[in-house]
């Protein structure tokens, strides 16, 4: 195998194709403390993209509950399982990635969920875990808790489908990073399916091929965002492109979250794919969880992320999650706004840093009657 660089591990590892940054990177943050799990994002992929024979379970994007929801079914506790205990100390991870830990004759170490597993896309839903004994009252942090996880085909930097292939029917873009496959060219052995640790490759059982999530690529080449970003009503999403690490640009709103203050964290960085979306960890959670999920800067995130309000640039990028249709290349923060910007630098976003507030009088002497909401 070959020696890459893999910059969330901190390390080189091995990869069975040499390391080739693409010009840019597509990349997506999420802000889980904003996602309310109304699956707007869901339809809306759903709608656009998976409406075909074959394609009834799949799910593109999904929303699970955490610790409890999975799609499939135990997607991460398995291969968790399989990977066995891990040293996470950071900021080099000295344990195995996926590939270190393939059998023997394999590229990767994986597995191939049953069709029962795609069974059930909202299990779990709203379960929380913790204690909660005779006698409990509401105390802060919660005794119970859970919180929800938007998820994506990660494009990954080194992608384990693209590897597992033995038809070379999945590339990597090098003008964007995104990762797609050629279904001409696929058999549907599902070596992809078995490889992908997040299982966000699906094989269609009518054309008898794989599919997997393209990334809105006509969008993002019109310089849109993705289907599911831009219909969140929560916000919580901000579809962009990210540089290399030794390429970071602050005025780059996805680079600032995710190499400059590093309150975007990527899901299971242990894996060894270096993932492509980035996750602003929920601050309710016990910091444990959250490490083997988020990575050894998680508890730096929340504790980041409590403070933000004393932070006007880390405010402005924040706040422009949401707030485009379009891809913001650059932002600033001018006065008491933050401004977003395209390619060509010409401005696409002008929002507040502070959500303008009205609070009207509790009696309205016109209509002789009292407000119950006066905000």
């Amino acid at each position: 195998m070959a020696k890459v660089h893999n910059w969330q591990l901190g390390r080189e590892m091995d990869y069975p194709y040499e390391g080739r940054r693409p010009e840019k990177q597509f990349a997506m943050i999420f802000d889980t403390n904003k996602c309310i799990a109304c699956q707007t994002c869901t339809v809306a992929c759903k709608t656009t993209w998976t409406t075909g024979r074959g394609q009834e379970y799949m799910y593109w994007n999904n929303v699970e509950t955490k610790p409890y929801g999975y799609y499939p079914l135990g997607w991460d506790v398995t291969i968790l399982d399989r990977l066995g205990v891990q040293e996470m100390d950071g900021p080099v991870y000295r344990g195995k990635t996926l590939f270190d830990a393939a059998p023997t004759g394999e590229i990767i170490l994986g597995y191939l969920p049953e069709d029962i597993d795609y069974a059930h896309p909202n299990i779990g839903e709203d379960d929380s875990t913790g204690l909660m004994p005779q006698g409990a009252h509401l105390t802060l942090p919660h005794l119970q808790w859970m919180f929800y996880l938007p998820r994506i085909c990660n494009h990954c930097t080194y992608p384990a489908c693209l590897s597992a292939c033995p038809r070379q029917s999945i590339y990597k873009r090098p003008e964007d990073g995104i990762v797609l496959l050629d279904q001409s060219r696929c058999r549907g052995y599902r070596e992809c399916v078995r490889g992908c640790p997040y299982k966000k490759v699906y094989f269609n059982a009518q054309t008898r091929v794989s599919e997997k999530c393209i990334g809105c690529y006509p969008a993002v080449e019109g310089g849109r965002q993705t289907q599911c970003t831009i219909t969140c009503i929560g916000k919580i999403r901000i579809q962009g492109f990210l540089n290399a690490p030794d390429k970071v640009d602050e005025d780059n709103p996805l680079d600032y979250l995710v190499h400059v203050k590093k309150i975007a964290q990527p899901l299971y960085p242990q894996f060894g794919l270096e993932p492509n979306t980035y996750y602003i960890p929920p601050i309710h959670v016990p910091a444990v969880y959250l490490r083997q999920m988020f990575g050894w800067g998680a508890e730096r995130a929340t504790d980041m992320y409590r403070q933000v309000a004393m932070d006007r640039k880390l405010l402005g990028a924040l706040t422009l999650l949401g707030a485009t249709p379009e891809i913001a290349h650059y932002f600033r923060v001018d006065g008491d706004s933050v401004i977003g910007y395209d390619a060509k630098e010409s401005e696409i976003a002008r929002v507040p840093l502070t959500e303008p507030v009205v609070i009207r009088e509790l009696y309205d002497p016109k209509y002789r009657a009292f407000r119950t909401n006066i905000t």
